[in-house]
């Protein structure tokens, strides 16, 4: 991109590019229509994005982004605490929300297992899903997460954690694709995989665990 008249510009520019998905030709088509609004809506804006960093919560249960000490999720008393989906993160949960074809309860990991990355079990929200599941009286227990090694290395573990609790344990449908995210499916596949989810099988077990033995030695 050609090189702008104004360093102001430019600045806002280079921020804005700093957003996932956005070029810079993008952030300059941002910055321009920012530009042409009137000075108290950009002041309005600009206030709105520092009070959502300044004030913004995580739920205190699931890890759902929240406005109070339990999302609207968590405290709702219509929903069914009996079933609990394990997501990696928020904006699965808001992709699944959408689809309109689930009623339960989240769990946000914030994150997978990753050898390479060196993330293990610890560098994620997994340490209450057991005493959730006893405290809640789940009777089953939803895995959504990608289909990648840290996603199955990740539903290995969690699986190992909660078998022996009497719970049912299932996975999301393959109607997603291997690998693909699950913010970015769409509401009629995502929905459907929900819907027509399937037990955690044992042929699920052999794929990552030895992947997942890796990761507990720290090999």
């Amino acid at each position: 991109m050609e090189t702008v008249s104004s360093r102001l510009l430019q600045e806002a520019i280079d921020a804005f590019s700093t957003l996932p998905g956005v070029g810079k030709r993008t952030a300059m088509r941002y910055v321009l229509h920012l530009l042409g609004r009137e000075k108290d809506e950009i002041q309005q804006f600009a206030e709105t994005v520092i009070k959502l960093r300044d004030n913004i919560r995580y739920c205190a249960v699931c890890g759902n982004i929240s406005d109070t000490e339990l999302c609207g999720i968590c405290s709702n008393p219509k929903r069914d605490k009996s079933t609990m989906c394990i997501v990696e993160s928020i904006r699965d949960v808001m992709a699944i929300e959408s689809t309109g074809q689930y009623f339960g309860t989240y769990h946000v990991l914030g994150g997978l297992i990753s050898p390479i990355d060196g993330r293990g079990p610890d560098d994620i929200n997994a340490a209450t899903i057991a005493s959730r599941v006893e405290e809640d009286l789940v009777r089953e227990v939803i895995i959504a997460l990608k289909s990648t090694v840290e996603g199955d290395t990740t539903g290995f573990y969690i699986y190992r954690r909660i078998q022996s609790m009497g719970v049912n344990i299932s996975k999301i449908a393959r109607g997603i694709a291997i690998g693909d995210e699950i913010e970015y499916t769409d509401e009629v596949t995502l929905g459907r995989s929900i819907l027509d989810r399937v037990p955690y099988e044992n042929r699920q077990q052999t794929l990552v665990r030895s992947t997942f033995d890796e990761t507990r030695n720290g090999r």
